[in-house]
């Protein structure tokens, strides 16, 4: 583990627009915490209107502060599976752009094998009628996003229902 505190962990996913996939892991128990943020680019301490200009590179993503005495790295895995379709490249719904990708960014040697087996089986699993393309790639500097973000779905009664 990389965390300062020794009893959690992190793990940071790309699955489309970060509100519905931040509340959908913070439903998870042993989560505890999810932050939304942008992740994978060039510019240092970029804002949202930044990202939107698909010049910076990021993707809008979710970091997972976890315990994995009662949750899974392996278990978040199958959650982020099922929160999105994989094998759209850089959309998720309506949302289009490269901020939208599907990617896995791990901070350990074990979360990326993890996240490969992963990847594999859920191709192989036929759960999914295209290839998917989700990239799986180290860690990089996670940026949180504005306030505004963070916890959007609770702040504005959304409800956030797990498949």
């Amino acid at each position: 583990m990389d965390d300062s505190n020794e009893l959690t962990a992190r793990a940071t996913f790309g699955a489309g627009c970060f509100w519905g996939v931040e509340a959908a892991f913070r439903q998870l128990p042993g989560v505890a915490d999810a932050l939304a943020g942008y992740e994978g680019g060039t510019t240092e301490h970029p804002t949202y209107r930044d990202v939107c200009t698909h010049r910076t590179g990021h993707a809008e993503v979710v970091e997972v502060t976890y315990d994995p005495a009662r949750i899974s790295y392996e278990q978040l895995l199958e959650t982020f599976w099922s929160m999105h379709d994989p094998t759209t490249r850089d959309r998720q719904g309506p949302d289009v752009g490269s901020q939208y990708r599907s990617v896995i960014f791990y901070h350990t040697p074990e979360q990326q094998a993890a996240a490969e087996a992963s990847k594999a089986a859920a191709d192989a699993s036929g759960r999914f009628r295209r290839p998917i393309v989700t990239q799986i790639v180290p860690a990089q500097s996670f940026y949180r996003a504005e306030d505004y973000h963070q916890r959007y779905f609770e702040k504005n009664g959304i409800a956030c229902h797990i498949s």
